[in-house]
């Protein structure tokens, strides 16, 4: 077991999102020492998923290249990917942490060049596309990932691929011989930051996402708009590849439901409102879009774009919890079967496609959290004072937006510092008493 360079006066992050991101530069940025621990191959998170943020409809690489550069100019955070944190013991402001770190078979000569890329054969689902398309055994994350390195997939090793792979690198980047590492991390305060995941649309069985190529989810819908997506930024249906312009948006797709996710994931109406634009932006006046809800929650700021949105002339609103989905056959359209309950009409509404707009629950699942702290009943990691210096941020503590997230992730890395101060202020007294006894023992 080998340690990193850690102590008491550490912050622990865990998780690389824009939360994780934004604790660890804050806290560095404030004189502390920290230890970022990412479980994928780059940093990012969910963000770098994203086509666009709500409600200013600007793209995500803006904020991710900032907070990009910030870390490359920032020596006092020591990066980890590929790492996850599978225990933790002591307390506060003594913990260590024990981290996982499995091979990526690229070394940090790797210059991203892609030649190792270019001669593997095997292919595997783009876990960054959600599996809307595949990529090679040889790839990088995506196109702004940092480390800005390749990955080789655990299973072309020991295959010719692998092989191919390395000959093909003229930087001796490629190691076959990496194996997997345990690292003790010592530090003072723990920031958990292990972002969201999103609800398992299958099972949510009226809908039958799976069963009709046609209902995707809204973060799949998210990635066909990014022309380095799997469609190339193009609005197209899975099952035939033909044009999507008229798309129905299904909000509380299994939340606030008993038998699903209890809670508002919060950011699923203003996520179906931003989505809608998109469809006028590909097809103008020829696309529609069509939202079903049971209420729109867009409070604050976000009602203004609400608005916008509900004036548009290609949007429609159907007040109606959609009762089930089923689909022509012989065209592959969805249809929604349900009941307006504004004129209370029952209707079986055919579309292009349909997009369920899922909610979010956390990465990690409280039964398998490797801290002990207090979760609540919908899994998210709550402030108590029992909690010790672990402090959630993000989507770990609640379901947020990412303004939200990036606000939260600040005030748990402040909280982590006060941690690592009150840790720094007690050594030096107990360090006095130990020498004054020392003196008064010569004496």
């Amino acid at each position: 077991m080998t340690d990193v360079v850690a102590t008491n006066q550490t912050i622990l992050v865990v998780g690389g999102g824009i939360s994780g991101m934004t604790a660890a530069l804050e806290a560095a940025e404030c004189g502390k020492d920290v230890v970022l621990v990412e479980k994928n191959a780059a940093l990012g998170g969910r963000v770098s998923q994203l086509y666009r943020y709500f409600p200013k409809l600007c793209h995500p690489t803006c904020g991710l290249e900032i907070n990009l550069r910030r870390l490359k100019a920032q020596r006092r955070v020591h990066l980890l990917t590929s790492a996850e944190v599978i225990g933790v013991t002591g307390t506060s402001g003594d913990y260590t942490a024990t981290v996982r770190i499995r091979p990526r078979y690229v070394n940090d000569k790797c210059t991203a060049c892609g030649e190792c890329a270019k001669v593997v054969q095997a292919q595997f689902p783009d876990e960054f596309n959600y599996g809307l398309s595949q990529r090679k055994g040889a790839y990088l994350p995506f196109n702004m990932a940092y480390p800005q390195r390749y990955v080789l997939d655990p299973a072309i090793i020991g295959t010719e691929d692998a092989e191919r792979a390395k000959a093909a690198c003229r930087y001796d980047a490629i190691d076959l011989d990496m194996q997997e590492e345990t690292m003790a991390v010592k530090a003072g305060a723990i920031v958990w930051a292990t972002g969201w995941s999103p609800y398992d649309a299958a099972k949510i069985q009226p809908y039958g996402y799976d069963r009709y190529p046609n209902v995707i989810t809204s973060v799949e819908f998210e990635r066909m708009m990014d022309p380095f997506g799997p469609t190339g930024g193009k609005l197209l249906r899975p099952s035939d590849g033909k044009e999507a312009k008229d798309v129905a948006f299904i909000q509380c797709a299994g939340s606030r439901d008993r038998n699903h996710l209890a809670h508002c994931s919060r950011i699923c109406c203003m996520a179906s409102l931003k989505q809608s634009t998109y469809v006028g932006e590909q097809f103008a006046d020829q696309g529609r879009a069509t939202i079903y809800y049971i209420d729109i929650r867009a409070i604050d700021r976000f009602e203004d774009f609400y608005t916008k949105v509900k004036e548009s002339s290609t949007v429609d609103f159907v007040k109606s919890k959609v009762a089930s989905i089923t689909e022509d056959k012989a065209t592959g359209d969805p249809i929604l079967h349900g009941v307006d309950t504004e004129g209370y009409h029952r209707y079986s509404n055919r579309h292009d496609l349909v997009v369920l707009a899922i909610g979010m629950e956390p990465s990690v699942p409280k039964d398998v959290l490797p801290v002990d702290v207090l979760v609540n009943r919908n899994g998210f990691i709550e402030m108590d004072e029992t909690n010790g210096g672990i402090f959630a941020a993000g989507c770990a503590s609640d379901a947020l937006d990412v303004n939200r997230s990036v606000q939260n992730a600040t005030a748990s890395a402040l909280r982590a510092i006060q941690i690592i101060n009150r840790t720094a202020a007690a050594v030096p007294d107990s360090a006095g008493v130990e020498a004054k006894h020392a003196l008064a023992a010569e004496g």
